[in-house]
């Protein structure tokens, strides 16, 4: 069974989480994004666990979690330009992929044999948990894969019912939708997954345009950072989007002001607030499926700033299962 504890008491939620990690355990906690299912990154039968218990394909690379730039630094090539974004982001939701150090100890199964590795400082009780124990936890979402991402302790419960698996509770996800994905390749940058952290930011902090993949013959059609996969973020239901009405038998998800009568409903802002939106996305979608409809209606959502990384989430929910 799984077990929750309060990080309230941050010292008796740091000592139970730092002696399962020893003992080479996963363990569930908190971000600004999302919950992350976390293990010791330079140790390959802790990694494995997160594949074996999120169901996760190997070719599916992981997000190294670290404190700073400087064990970062022990991992990745920092060039300038990744410097500039890190001392503007971090701690952020904001994942850098950069070339893998030649004598980096991060296991093979995170960086997927890409020759790159995927760097987050995140914000908050996480950060001091990885500072204390001194080496970057891999921290994938804490859900199985392809899954709607967990945003709360109790949807990682949920998820992981039967499974002995610590849980550290810090309340709901700030942000509630992952990092912005970023590959930096010298002076070449490309959007691979959109989050909390705009391209037009990225673009004005490091002076450079920012790519997306299919501009990138390099990056384009290749699976090189977790959420790149067509399916992706799924509910049970099928996700049909920019719905402007919806069956009675089906969920609605609204956003802003468009109200539709069907008996399961939900507004992920009513005021067109695409931050709160974002924050609800996840926790909405779930609370939806769980009504057992089959289909899942969804309002237009703006194209624009945090409601790109939005759109993207739920194109992923709304493709086809099991395409990759």
């Amino acid at each position: 069974m799984t077990k929750i504890v309060s990080a309230i008491n941050k010292e008796n939620a740091t000592k139970e989480a730092l002696s399962q990690l020893t003992k080479s355990n996963t363990v569930a906690i908190p971000t600004e994004t999302v919950y992350g299912l976390a293990a010791d990154a330079t140790n390959g039968i802790a990694i494995a666990k997160i594949f074996q218990q999120k169901n996760r394909p190997s070719f599916n690379p992981l997000i190294c979690h670290v404190d700073g730039i400087k064990m970062a630094m022990q991992f990745g090539k920092i060039n300038d330009v990744t410097k500039k974004l890190i001392n503007t982001f971090w701690p952020g939701p904001l994942t850098l992929v950069v070339p893998l150090l030649e004598n980096s100890k991060a296991h093979d199964l995170v960086t997927a044999g890409l020759g790159t590795i995927g760097l987050r400082c995140p914000n908050g009780f996480s950060r001091e948990i990885i500072e204390k124990f001194g080496k970057p936890l891999a921290a994938p979402s804490a859900n199985r894969s392809g899954r709607i991402s967990p945003t709360s302790a109790s949807h990682v419960a949920t998820e992981f019912e039967h499974l002995d698996l610590l849980i550290i509770d810090d309340g709901p996800c700030s942000v509630g939708l992952e990092s912005t994905i970023l590959k930096v390749d010298g002076e070449v940058l490309t959007l691979l997954r959109s989050g909390g952290i705009s391209k037009q930011h990225i673009e004005e902090i490091a002076g450079i345009s920012v790519l997306f993949p299919e501009e990138n013959s390099a990056v384009a059609n290749k699976i090189l950072a977790p959420g790149m996969m067509v399916s992706h973020y799924a509910p049970n239901a099928d996700v049909k989007l920019n719905c402007d009405t919806c069956d009675d038998n089906a969920a609605w998800l609204g956003f802003g002001e468009q109200t539709v009568k069907t008996t399961h409903s939900l507004n992920l802002s009513e005021t067109g607030d695409l931050v709160e939106a974002g924050s609800n996305l996840y926790a909405y979608m779930k609370v939806l499926d769980k009504t057992g409809c089959e289909t899942i209606c969804v309002a237009p959502i703006p194209m624009r700033d945090l409601g790109i990384a939005i759109n993207d989430r739920l194109s992923r929910a709304a493709a086809p299962k099991n395409v990759q």
